[in-house]
This record gives structure tokens, C-alpha cells and sequence, in this order.
């Protein structure tokens, strides 16, 4: 059993209004969890701010910022999931960077957001610049653990992969802006993921005037083990690992998958 806690907040409008606002939130919760997982965007809230800003505020993964976290992952004994906005080589665009802590408070995965969130009027490539590759899953804390980040729950394959590549869950930090029917996108989405991967999903999702909150745990079969609602929290649910070899038994989907022939015909139509 692997015990998880998704923190769930309303960032700032910049690092030092969000590290209050998580330490306050860290330092009032006083579970033990294996895992704690924190949303997308958590440096800061960048809705409508200025790229040259919001890459000021970036850091190296050297910086004080994942300092913190590795700092809370040997303290607490709990491996982390955090993000950070992460200094590029294409200024004044930053990475949407999710870095991997394990319960030493060594990093030991770092992601940098591939999929961009371009549409609904909203466009990140104008301050992100993305990365090039997907995760490769890690073995931390009991679980072997990929990451995906908000928008890249609408893309299918980044998950599969994943799961091809023996994740157990994989874990999904989130900025997931409010508006009419987004609530129920975000639940259908990662319900999805999870059943068609036979993996859990886990979603820790910012809350607040921008955001939905909802963060969420979807077991394999798709049912949701926890829905975080709204408010500022620290969600936490129990993920069973041997439930993901049991439905893989009766569900093996990921062995009937005729791979090598739908490789050929994605790459037939994505010549179209």
C-alpha cells in the first residue's frame, strides 16, 4: 500500500506569496504519507503576467525552490512531486519542469512538459518553451511512477507509453483553469487514462479564482478513490499496487494492443 497526499492550494503572483501559502499547508498537515504530490504551476499563479516576469521568478533545478522540497522529502521521509518554472535556454520562455524527489531528498526524475496548452484562448507556448522527450517511470516509495502535466490528460499516448513502460500510476500535476464544463472534463479524462492504461492516475490540482481544484485519485478500472473537491486541502487516499496486477489479469490490455501495426498507421496519418 502506498499512501498519498495531494496538496491542493491557490498559488500567488509569485514564489514567495505561493512558499507561504504551501508551508502553511505542509507545516498544518501532519499525516505520513509515502508520496506527496504538488499541482502544476505552484510557483506561481502566471495567468495574464508578463513571460519576461514570470522568467525572473524561474530557477535552476539547483535553486532555493526544489531546495525546499527535497528539504520537506527528507524531513517528512515521504518521496515529492513538485513543479517549478525552470529556466530555459530560449529567454524569457521557461519549462514547465515537474521534478522527482525521493524520500532522501534526492532528485531522481525531472520532466519538462511536452504538450502545451493552446487552445480555449489560452496560449503557454507564449512563456513555455517545451520539452523533448516524455518521462521514463521510476521506481520511488513503492511505486513505479510516471508523470504527465494537466493539458497532456487530452493526449492518450503520453500515457500509454508510460504504461508500456510498467508504470503503475502515473501522476498528473495540474493548473486545470475553471469554465463551463471543465469540472467534468478533467473527471472524464483521468477516468479515462486510468482504465485504458490499467493504472492509476493521480491528479493534485491548483484551487481558486482560476482554478478548479478536484484533485483526484481513478484506481485502474477507472472508479475514482478520491475527489478532492474544492478549497485549499491536503487530499489523501491509499493506492494498492497489487489491484493494478489484478486487473491487468482481467483486463490485459496492454497485452492484446497490436502496437507495431498501430505505430504504422498513426505514422501513416500524421503524414496526412
Amino acid at each position: 500500500m502506498v499512501r498519498v497526499a495531494l496538496v491542493q492550494f491557490e498559488p500567488g503572483r509569485s514564489k514567495v506569496e505561493s512558499l507561504r501559502v504551501i508551508r502553511g499547508l505542509v507545516e498544518g498537515y501532519e499525516g505520513r504519507p509515502d508520496l506527496i504530490v504538488f499541482p502544476e504551476y505552484s510557483m506561481l499563479d502566471p495567468t495574464g503576467l508578463d513571460a519576461g516576469f514570470i522568467y525572473g521568478e524561474a530557477e535552476d533545478l539547483g535553486g532555493g525552490w526544489v531546495g525546499f522540497f527535497r528539504d520537506l522529502a527528507s524531513t517528512r521521509n515521504s518521496c515529492v512531486v513538485a513543479t517549478l518554472f525552470e529556466r530555459s535556454g530560449e529567454p524569457p520562455r521557461v519549462y514547465n519542469t515537474v521534478v522527482v524527489i525521493d524520500r532522501g531528498g534526492d532528485v531522481v526524475g525531472v520532466y519538462r512538459k511536452t504538450h502545451l496548452f493552446d487552445i480555449l484562448g489560452y496560449r503557454e507556448s507564449s512563456f513555455i518553451a517545451s520539452g523533448g522527450s516524455l518521462f521514463k517511470p521510476v521506481d520511488v516509495c513503492g511505486l513505479r511512477l510516471g508523470v504527465a502535466v494537466c493539458f497532456e490528460l487530452r493526449y492518450p499516448e503520453v500515457f500509454r507509453v508510460q504504461a508500456l513502460r510498467g508504470a503503475e500510476a502515473v501522476v498528473v500535476p495540474a493548473g486545470w483553469y475553471r469554465g463551463p464544463l471543465k469540472e467534468e472534463t478533467l473527471r472524464v479524462l483521468t477516468q479515462a487514462r486510468s482504465h485504458e492504461n490499467v493504472i492509476y492516475t493521480i491528479v493534485a490540482a491548483l484551487y481558486g479564482s482560476n482554478f478548479t481544484g478536484r484533485s483526484m485519485v481513478v484506481d485502474p478500472y477507472g472508479v475514482v478513490v478520491v475527489d478532492g473537491g474544492v478549497g485549499e486541502k491536503v487530499v489523501e487516499a491509499v493506492i494498492d499496487t497489487s489491484l493494478v496486477y489484478k486487473a491487468r489479469e482481467k483486463m490485459p490490455l496492454l497485452k492484446l494492443g497490436r502496437w507495431s501495426m498501430l505505430l504504422e498507421e498513426f505514422r501513416e496519418a500524421i503524414r496526412l
